[in-house]
């Protein structure tokens, strides 16, 4: 027992690399991955900067979410590099990557009886020392994330009584409590309203204003155009356009990846909406998230 509990600890405490302050936060190259024998990630990129919110979009089935876990150190690739701030994420120890990213999952199991603010003080588990119990400093950490996500409120309440959307933003605040420079979230408006929606939107955007860098993975083409400033496509596994949305997603690439006639309209106020045609009409898609002006930073 004392052997293992050695090993346990020399694992735990292993040393990483030192971080290359002038590298890119995330610089992912040709990652590929194959699970049970099946090519899903053929050649991805992806290369993310402080106080940038990029977008992976994409059809059903293209890899998004297996490239956000493969970038973030939760999948096993089977070729190309990723690398954190200069060091391959293979040489970064698992308590030392979490202080970089965090991972905000698309579905996540919510357990009984565990409150919002003992659910916000998990994010704070890879500054704590094996073995040892949370400091003045982490008790100011999740009290900054629990008021920086809007989450005072109900901060006592059980996590089995929220809705949706308060869920997601107890998410963010357990991501935030980490203090990691990039926060990233897989899908995290699937199932929510409209209203929901642009909340968190408003509070992940307004995250860059703070310095740190977003990555969402996101279905909604509206929404990636309202609130990202690069896109990047990922379809058959693969990388295929990265830029401003604006200039990814125009009518030809929307044609050639979702099989669609559509196109972004940029208003005089600067949001936007994506335009589709449907049985022969031009229907606006999330023009009233759109109107919201989610790209906005919410208040501080």
């Amino acid at each position: 027992m004392a052997a293992a509990e050695s090993r346990l600890m020399a694992l735990l405490s292993r040393s990483a690399p030192p971080l290359d302050p002038s590298a890119p936060l995330l610089d992912a190259r040709e990652v590929a991955v194959e699970i049970g024998g099946k090519r899903i990630l053929h050649a991805a990129d992806l290369r993310v900067a402080a106080g940038e919110l990029v977008a992976i979009v994409g059809p059903n089935g293209a890899g998004k979410s297996t490239f956000a876990r493969a970038v973030a150190g939760l999948q096993r690739t089977s070729g190309g590099s990723v690398r954190w701030s200069g060091v391959d994420v293979g040489q970064l120890p698992g308590r030392r990557l979490a202080q970089l990213r965090a991972f905000v999952p698309q579905r996540s199991r919510v357990p009984d009886g565990v409150t919002v603010r003992e659910a916000v003080r998990i994010g704070r588990s890879p500054h704590i020392k094996p073995l040892g119990r949370m400091m003045q400093a982490d008790h100011e950490a999740v009290e900054r994330a629990i008021a920086r996500a809007g989450v005072e409120r109900f901060a006592e309440r059980k996590l089995t009584t929220l809705s949706g959307g308060e869920l997601q933003r107890v998410q963010v605040a357990v991501g935030l409590a980490q203090e990691a420079p990039l926060l990233m979230a897989d899908e995290p408006t699937s199932h929510l309203d409209l209203g929901a929606t642009a909340t968190l939107a408003k509070l992940l955007r307004g995250l860059t204003s703070d310095g740190l860098a977003v990555i969402l993975v996101v279905h909604d083409l509206s929404l990636a155009a309202a609130v990202a400033d690069r896109v990047v496509v990922i379809a058959s596994g693969r990388s295929v356009a990265s830029g401003p949305p604006a200039d990814v997603l125009v009518r030809e690439r929307l044609a050639e990846v979702w099989q669609v006639d559509a196109a972004l309209e940029t208003r005089p106020d600067g949001h936007t909406a994506l335009h589709v045609a449907w049985l022969g009409r031009q229907e606006r898609q999330s023009e009233a998230f759109a109107a919201e002006g989610a790209a906005a930073d919410p208040p501080a």
